[in-house]
């Protein structure tokens, strides 16, 4: 597959900008993503068993909880990807992140088992951005918000790129919040 080019801001909305800033422009989308998962599994590997269930506020989620919300967001916006490609328009219903983060009883994992699934979800979103056709990177759609209206318009190359950047975002706040 050739270089995905980064999608420009009106590929996505404006929120997304944390996500895309935090890129390297130059580099292919599908190496920055399997670099980053490895960065994230090594830097994580070195963090004492204590920090792991570690809440740097009340309310605030353990790093545990942060890798399965990287695990569920990537599931998610990678399906989404695949059925805009497909040329599905359907607009599509958010989630709820704090209620996935409850309901994944992430700290009652072992962390082999949590980057076991998070290493099979990045291959496979991989997988999926690298044989995509070529002309669907810019197929679009959307979001549906509770009240009906449609938010959140992306392209599929912007998907890929949503996927590393946020997880980029999470280990920043690991860094900064959680050492």
């Amino acid at each position: 597959m050739e270089t995905l080019q980064k999608p420009n801001p009106s590929e996505y909305p404006s929120y997304s900008s944390i996500y895309m800033d935090l890129l390297d422009d130059q580099k292919n989308i599908l190496d920055q993503l399997w670099e980053n998962f490895l960065e994230v599994k090594r830097f994580i590997y070195s963090l004492p068993e204590k920090k792991l269930k570690y809440r740097y506020a009340e309310g605030k989620w353990t790093i545990k909880e942060i890798l399965v919300h990287n695990i569920d967001d990537e599931r998610i916006f990678s399906c989404r990807a695949m059925r805009f490609a497909r040329n599905d328009t359907t607009p599509l219903p958010g989630f709820e992140q704090d209620d996935y983060t409850i309901f994944s009883e992430a700290n009652g994992r072992s962390l082999d088992s949590i980057f076991e699934e998070y290493e099979a979800v990045r291959k496979g979103t991989i997988a999926l951005f690298k044989h995509l056709p070529k002309d669907s990177f810019m197929r679009k759609g959307s979001g549906i918000d509770t009240d009906g209206s449609i938010i959140n318009e992306r392209t599929v190359r912007a998907f890929a790129y949503h996927i590393a950047g946020h997880e980029l975002r999470h280990l920043n706040i690991i860094k900064e919040r959680y050492l």
